[in-house]
C-alpha cells in the first residue's frame, strides 16, 4: 500500500466510515466503552448501528448531521456526533437532539415504560464546557442533594484541544481514542493502534479509505459543505448587532459582521491545518489569502 496522505478521522465524514458501518461496530463499541469507562459506567458488549447508510447529497450540506446512531444489546440508545466548529447554541442542539432520540423510541400507543436510556456524545474539536477536563458527562440531578433523578438522561462531550494542554499518558484507552482523532502523523498511529487490533482495524479503515479515489473527493465534498459554516448568517448577524450596539452605529454593525466571516474562515483554516490539509487546499476552500494561511501554520508549527 503506498504512503498516501491519510485523511483526517475528525472529520464527520471520515469518523462515519470509521465507526459507524456494520463491519466497524466492534471498533464503534471499543470507543464507546472507552468513554464509559472514563465517566464511570456500566460497559457495553455488543452495538446495532441504527444508520449504517451514507446519504451522498449530505455531504454538501452544511446542516447535514452525520453523526453515528447505535443500540447497545441492553437497549440503550447511542448518539456520537463529531463537530469541528462551534456552530453556537451547542447545548441547545445537543438537547434538541438527544430528545428526538430518546422520543423516537414510542410508538403511537406505547407505554413509557418501555422507554430506555438514550446518549448523546459529542466529540468536539474546540473548548466548549469551563472546565479544565477534556471529558464532562451530565446527568440530570437536584441542584442542592445532588440526588439522580433519572439515569435515562446522559450526555457527554469529549474536547480535543484540552487533551493537547495536560500532560497524560495512553493508559485512559479514552486518551488513545482522542489521540487517533488528532494525530499528525502515521507514525503517531502506529504507535498508538500497538498491541490494541481493535484500534489497528480502525487504522486500516482509515488508510483504505485514504487510498480510495472516490473517497477522497466525497471527503473534499464534505469540506465544502462545512465551509459554508463560515457565512453562518445567524452567527455573524449577531455579532454585527453586538458591535453595532458598542458602536452606535450601522458602520460598527458593519464591521461586525465582516469580523465575524474573517474569523470564521480563520478558523476553518487553523482546523484544517491541523487536520494535515495543505495550504493551497486551506486557500482555495476559505478564500483566505495565502498568506494569512502560511502565517497561522507557522503558528501551528512554532506551537508543537
Amino acid at each position: 500500500m503506498s504512503r498516501v496522505e491519510l485523511l483526517s478521522p475528525k472529520v464527520d465524514f471520515v469518523f462515519k466510515r470509521i465507526f459507524g458501518t456494520e463491519e466497524n461496530k466492534d471498533v464503534l463499541a471499543h470507543f464507546l466503552n472507552s468513554v464509559f469507562e472514563d465517566s464511570g459506567e456500566p460497559l457495553i458488549a455488543d452495538v446495532e448501528i441504527l444508520n449504517p447508510f451514507l446519504e451522498k447529497e449530505a455531504l454538501s450540506d452544511k446542516l447535514a448531521v452525520l453523526d453515528v446512531k447505535a443500540r447497545t444489546e441492553s437497549g440503550t440508545l447511542i448518539n456520537v456526533e463529531v463537530q469541528l466548529w462551534n456552530h453556537q447554541d451547542m447545548e441547545k442542539r445537543t438537547l434538541y437532539y438527544w430528545a428526538k432520540l430518546f422520543q423516537s423510541q414510542l410508538k403511537e400507543g406505547d407505554s413509557y415504560y418501555a422507554l430506555q436510556k438514550a446518549v448523546t456524545i459529542n466529540v468536539v474539536d474546540f473548548r466548549y464546557i469551563e472546565t479544565e477536563a477534556y471529558h464532562s458527562t451530565f446527568h440530570l440531578r437536584e441542584d442542592k442533594t445532588g440526588l439522580l433523578l433519572t439515569d435515562l438522561a446522559e450526555i457527554h462531550f469529549v474536547e480535543l484541544p484540552k487533551l493537547k494542554e495536560q500532560s497524560v499518558g495512553t493508559e485512559r484507552r479514552l486518551v488513545k481514542w482522542m489521540l487517533f482523532l488528532t494525530a499528525k502523523t502515521r507514525e503517531q498511529l502506529e504507535v498508538l493502534v500497538m498491541g490494541d487490533p481493535v484500534m489497528r482495524k480502525a487504522l486500516t479503515t482509515l488508510e483504505f479509505l485514504s487510498q480510495d479515489e472516490e473517497t477522497r473527493r466525497l471527503y473534499e465534498e464534505r469540506m465544502k459543505g462545512l465551509q459554508t459554516y463560515v457565512a453562518d448568517i445567524e452567527g455573524a448577524r449577531r455579532e454585527g448587532r453586538e458591535e453595532g450596539r458598542k458602536e452606535g452605529r450601522e458602520e460598527g454593525r458593519k464591521e461586525g459582521r465582516e469580523e465575524g466571516y474573517r474569523e470564521a474562515r480563520r478558523e476553518m483554516a487553523r482546523a484544517m491545518l491541523e487536520a494535515g490539509d495543505n495550504v493551497e487546499k486551506v486557500v482555495r476552500l476559505t478564500k483566505l489569502p495565502r498568506e494569512q494561511v502560511e502565517a497561522i501554520q507557522r503558528e501551528l508549527e512554532s506551537g508543537r
